[in-house]
């Protein structure tokens, strides 16, 4: 099944990462992957515009079927009924085997509320990502002469801000549980990469408990451990555009 599936990656990048979580998540290892350095601008190459127009990373094909955005790819490697890349109909049986979600665990909860918990946390955390990109890469992306102390200002508020009301939702969370219920879900899958990314920008796990608790408990998930972005594990100090949140 895996070999039908090719994946163009960058080490570290969350949108990425929540692909490769799902790829072993749902026990689809030996899939054709290749790292490509964000560096040395590989993520514009052909190889990867064949994939991809847009010249971003992930670049993902299952087949014929091509789902470069995250969340997409993510939804499809639970939830797409038919495994055949070939335009033959599925066999409708019974037992259909040929389905992703019979692959390792169910990343969508049963239960209507943890459902909506869950949908709820993986779209909100674009917020999250949103805030932290306009600090860590404020000075990257505003050219010298554009840059205001005013907005960096801003710009550090809104991130504190948003860091407590994530803080906040998991004081509501039953220690050892995730984010959306007792079992790991596709928000976790979404999320966590997220906030992985913060911590490794010098977020403190002191000064936020509830979130350091839930980083140190899914860090040792096998298919997180799997994926971890190799220039990590090469330097695992990080930053510290984040130290003083």
């Amino acid at each position: 099944m895996a070999k039908d599936m090719t994946l163009l990656w960058g080490s570290g990048s969350p949108p990425c990462w929540r692909v490769m979580i799902a790829l072993e998540e749902k026990q689809l290892q030996g899939y054709n992957q290749k790292l490509l350095s964000f560096e040395k601008a590989e993520h514009k190459s052909k190889e990867v515009l064949d994939i991809n127009p847009r010249g971003q990373l992930p670049a993902f094909k299952h087949g014929d079927n091509i789902l470069n955005e995250s969340y997409a790819a993510c939804m499809y490697l639970e939830s797409a009924s038919c495994l055949s890349v070939t335009r033959r109909p599925c066999e409708e049986t019974n037992l259909i085997k040929s389905r992703f979600r019979s692959q390792g665990p169910q990343l969508i909860p049963e239960g209507q509320l943890e459902q909506a918990l869950m949908y709820q946390r993986m779209f909100e955390v674009l917020n999250l990502s949103d805030k932290l990109s306009n600090v860590i890469y404020y000075n990257y992306r505003v050219p010298e002469g554009e840059r205001h102390d005013s907005a960096i200002k801003r710009n550090k508020e809104n991130l504190a801000a948003e860091i407590k009301l994530w803080e906040g939702y998991f004081q509501k969370v039953e220690a050892g549980s995730y984010l959306a219920g007792k079992a790991f879900s596709l928000a976790d899958v979404i999320v966590f990469p997220v906030i992985a990314y913060a911590f490794r920008f010098g977020l403190s796990t002191e000064r936020y408990p509830k979130l350091g608790a839930y980083y140190n408990m899914v860090k040792d998930r096998p298919s997180v451990k799997a994926t971890w972005p190799p220039h990590w594990l090469e330097n695992p100090q990080g930053g510290d555009t984040l130290k003083e949140f």
